[in-house]
């Protein structure tokens, strides 16, 4: 069972499960989690092979898709679910594998399709960091940074370090293994008939005109929307337009 966080109270709407993406963990979600939990229950989750969740293979869409589906039955058994970049794959997954498990569906920044960019770099750059010489964040930060320039990146990947510890709370092993499947989306029949909104930043190229085929023909019934000059991580970049589009959506 994945690690799971719990914000707000019971409502009469089902709750709002968050599903993070690649190399990421619940508590980056904590803030906007807060907020949408002023009106109803939120869960947070670690995926697997990521934060306080359990090293498992595979990593795989079908196989994250059925984590999610077991925190929902834990939780009443529906939930309207938010997920970004590899969360919103696993979400997609979801949604087809178990209807009636998602009453409406956010997509944030990705579509059902293969992707070209890998994130293998990341882990080489995480493996390079000598855990036994870390005293503090700074430390590995310092060290990082000889092969991640971006310090947003940096101070992205760091959130993931046991500095006390001295371990990555990230399964690196099973996450190389497993990036194609991670890049993919699987071949899958069938149709999720409910609301799907198809949530992007302005400024990203991970959804393009040229996705929404793919999209519609899974998702009959997406909308697409745009935050303008928001990139790939727009929850983080402009959480208070990402939480106000999310939540019009949840309550229409």
């Amino acid at each position: 069972m994945l690690e799971t966080y719990t914000f707000g109270d019971d409502a009469a709407l089902p709750p709002v499960l968050i599903a993070h993406g690649l190399f990421g963990s619940a508590r980056n979600w904590n803030v906007i989690a807060k907020r949408l939990s002023e009106t109803r229950r939120v869960i947070t989750v670690d995926m697997r092979n990521h934060g306080a969740s359990p090293w498992v293979a595979p990593h795989s869409y079908p196989a994250m898709a059925g984590d999610l589906a077991e925190v929902i039955e834990q939780f009443g058994g529906q939930a309207d679910v938010i997920g970004h970049s590899m969360g919103g794959k696993a979400a997609m997954m979801l949604a087809l594998q178990a209807p009636d498990a998602v009453r409406k569906l956010v997509v944030a920044d990705i579509a059902p399709v293969a992707y070209g960019h890998t994130q293998q770099a990341l882990i080489d750059a995480m493996r390079t960091v000598d855990l036994e010489a870390v005293e503090t964040r700074g430390d590995a930060d310092r060290q990082l940074a000889l092969a991640v320039e971006e310090a947003g990146v940096r101070a992205f990947l760091l959130q993931s370090l046991d500095v006390r510890g001295k371990r990555w709370r990230l399964n690196l092993d099973q996450l190389e293994t497993d990036m194609a499947a991670v890049l993919s989306f699987p071949e899958v029949a069938g149709t999720f008939e409910g609301p799907v909104f198809m949530l992007s930043g302005g400024a990203s190229d991970y959804v393009l005109p040229e996705h929404r085929a793919r999209v519609k023909t899974l998702f009959p019934k997406a909308r697409f929307a745009k935050i303008p000059e928001a990139g790939h991580w727009l929850h983080a970049e402009k959480p208070r337009e990402f939480e106000a589009a999310c939540e019009a959506f949840l309550a229409a």
